[in-house]
């Protein structure tokens, strides 16, 4: 076996991260074995791990000595993860608990004299749906008299985007995606109006920080000299800053706004005994196979996947376009402690490659790695409602997971002749004879169970 470099992994000289035989393996470099070693030495990172702050990390530098070289200097591994989310895949409770356990672990940080050398979103993983810090590299020694240097870093990734949604109801999810480094302080500050600026921390955080960087980039040599002069910040007064923005962002609740999918579980067209065989047929199948993860598709409320779980699945990952639904379902989580991460998902716009090249920030299609997967009600609104052909939809579905359940819905569903009242029925394709067709050309069919006269689930398994 030999070390494959992450794509993604380019960015900082200390250090970077490869895979090796299916293990995560982080590379100290020579420009990062100082800051390294002064941390181990504090006992720093066995004490985060025990705090559930960090990542599980272990040193493995004896195991890959053969490699050490002038530059190759420590060799770290870090737990593995089932599933690499990014920023602009949460919601805003997500993004909320995320941006907190950052700061915790800051706070926890500068008490043992070590900071955070950057605030990115993207050093925060989810393990089901507890926040972890990833980066180990990002740790450093804390010098007297130094000031936050993530901090607009912070506000950009974190901060403004929940700004966004809780001030202004915007979903930032979209906009996110469209550029990686967050929500830009002037972007945010031209948004608000009048009375939302009135508020101190929106003041401070927003308006103000927005002209300080409008007056540095237009004269950045007058703003060097002023950081020269400045005086020093207090160990105390950087921990107060960090306190002070942690109970603010603590408070924070989302601006809802209703949206399309937000009631379905409540409100769908299908009656309680069919519902209740969908959930016999979820169980089974998650019983037959306990499945270590499972991909579920338009998992709105997690309804399925919680029934998944409770049959005998490690974990699922929920994908879905409704936010407000996304929300209820990582609460449940949270709440009843569950091995549930559900993301926002655009099936139409799904994340794609993005970055430095393409490669920084991986594709849907390249993280899926699930053993399983369960498409309830959902391939009808790609091939009915936004004109996916049906063919598509199928091997799309069918290439998710080896295998899983599907739904066919048929054009008398009252839902259907919702979705066809204005567009009329253009596709002569879509019965079951050919749905059939496509999943026995892609696999084969190992179950059938009909719902209702309009609904049937079916079992596949890919050859």
């Amino acid at each position: 076996m030999e070390l494959l470099k992450n794509s993604g992994s380019f960015r900082d000289p200390a250090g970077q991260i490869y895979e090796y035989d299916n293990r995560i393996i982080r590379i100290v470099k020579k420009f990062g074995k100082e800051r390294y070693e002064l941390i181990k030495e504090k006992n720093i990172i066995e004490e985060s791990i025990n705090k559930n702050f960090l990542i599980n990390t272990k040193d493995v530098t004896e195991e890959f000595k053969n490699l050490k070289n002038n530059d190759y200097c420590y060799f770290l591994e870090h737990e593995k993860l089932e599933y690499i989310s990014y920023p602009y895949e949460w919601s805003f409770f997500q993004l909320k608990a995320a941006a907190l356990h950052h700061l915790d672990f800051q706070i926890f940080l500068i008490n043992k004299d070590v900071v955070l050398i950057d605030s990115s979103a993207y050093n925060i993983q989810f393990i089901n749906h507890k926040p972890i810090f990833i980066d180990v590299l990002s740790l450093e020694n804390y010098k007297e008299g130094e000031y936050w240097l993530g901090h607009s870093q912070f506000l950009q990734q974190f901060l403004n985007p929940l700004l966004l949604r809780s001030i202004k109801g915007i979903q930032f999810n979209e906009w996110y995606k469209g550029n990686l480094d967050g929500i830009k302080t002037a972007d945010l500050n031209d948004i608000l109006n009048l009375r939302d600026k009135l508020s101190l921390n929106v003041f401070l955080s927003v308006v103000l920080l927005s002209r300080l960087e409008k007056k540095n980039k237009n004269d950045p040599e007058k703003a060097l000299n002023k950081l020269k002069n400045k005086k020093s910040l207090s160990k105390n007064s950087y921990k107060s800053m960090l306190i002070q923005l942690r109970n603010w962002i603590d408070r924070l609740e989302p601006l809802n706004k209703k949206t399309q999918w937000d009631s379905y579980s409540s409100v769908n067209t299908y009656e309680k005994d069919q519902e209740e065989k969908k959930l016999k047929v979820v169980n089974d199948f998650s019983k037959k196979y306990k499945p270590k993860t499972i991909a579920d598709i338009g998992c709105n409320d997690g309804l399925y996947s919680f029934e998944s779980l409770k049959a005998g699945a490690e974990k699922v990952i929920g994908f879905d376009i409704d936010i407000n639904s996304i929300e209820r379902a990582y609460k449940k989580a949270v709440k009843e402690n569950l091995n549930f991460l559900p993301l926002y998902f655009n099936a139409l716009n799904p994340s794609s490659k993005l970055g430095w090249n393409e490669k920084e920030r991986k594709s849907f299609n390249e993280r899926i790695n699930f053993d399983a997967m369960i498409a309830l009600a959902f391939e009808h609104h790609l091939a009915l409602a936004n004109n996916i052909p049906l063919e598509e939809t199928i091997k799309w579905l069918m290439n998710i997971a080896p295998k899983g359940l599907i739904e066919f819905v048929d054009k008398n569903d009252e839902t259907v002749k919702k979705m066809l009242s204005l567009k009329g029925d253009i596709f002569p394709n879509y019965n079951l004879q050919n749905f059939e067709k496509n999943i026995l050309l892609n696999g084969k069919i190992t179950n059938k169970t009909i719902i209702s006269d309009t609904r049937i689930l079916y079992e596949f398994k890919k050859d």
